[in-house]
């Protein structure tokens, strides 16, 4: 069953723009170093979940601040070829799409929890784009690991839907989780490290400045003020 306070983040979320107002080559010109980046030594032994909802840098900035949240990392998912770059990614040369891995901790928050944040933080209902977005690597994706995992997906999205959450219908997909390549070590902690670049102070500071607000019980310490 639906809380009436998930219903108020899921209206909430209408009242975004989408996370990247810059097209993906104006992005990839504000960016340097290409490395890849290297998992973080405390997800060892932790579950992870894997969602596509949108630009990475701001999905990213949300499920960080969650109690229970170790780490996340910017990505590609969806797709079949092997170590793709952003480049060919924003051009739409493969089947992936940007995307998040989330590091938890079980006993700390659910993946129910993290299934609610990811709905109520972008657009399920539009599809292949999120705002001016456009494109298949902008997709709506819940990536499910295990049969249970799919099941709260596929549950979930009929509580939604009865709820008369959303004006359109849900067009998320609930597929099974194949392979998640690291996006560059420049789209690691974009949000965090860049507090002073023109996109994070007009597009993101201000939709994870409201995410804050409407997530504040569901923070680490460091979060609120």
């Amino acid at each position: 069953m639906i809380t009436r306070s998930i219903l108020f983040y899921v209206v909430w979320l209408f009242g975004l723009a989408s996370c990247s107002e810059y097209s993906a080559s104006e992005r990839l010109m504000m960016t340097g170093s290409e490395a890849p980046a290297e998992q973080e030594a405390d997800t060892v032994g932790l579950p992870s979940a894997v969602f596509a909802g949108g630009c990475f840098w701001c999905t990213e900035a949300y499920f960080e601040r969650l109690q229970g949240v170790t780490a996340v990392i910017s990505g590609y998912s969806g797709g079949k070829q092997k170590k793709p770059t952003y480049e060919q990614v924003s051009s739409g040369l493969t089947d992936h799409a940007e995307a998040v891995e989330v590091f938890y901790n079980p006993r700390k928050i659910t993946y129910q929890e993290l299934l609610e944040v990811f709905f109520a933080t972008h657009d399920p209902t539009t599809l292949n784009r999120q705002g001016p977005d456009v494109g298949k690597q902008y997709r709506s994706i819940v990536f499910y690991k295990t049969p249970e995992e799919q099941k709260q997906a596929m549950a979930y999205i009929r509580q939604l839907e009865e709820a008369g959450a959303y004006k359109n219908p849900i067009v998320t997909k609930v597929q099974p989780f194949q392979k998640f390549w690291p996006a560059e070590s420049y789209h690691q902690d974009y949000y965090r490290r860049n507090p002073d670049d023109p996109y994070v102070v007009s597009v993101a500071m201000p939709k994870v400045t409201k995410f804050e607000d409407n997530f504040r019980d569901k923070l680490k310490p460091e979060y609120v003020e």
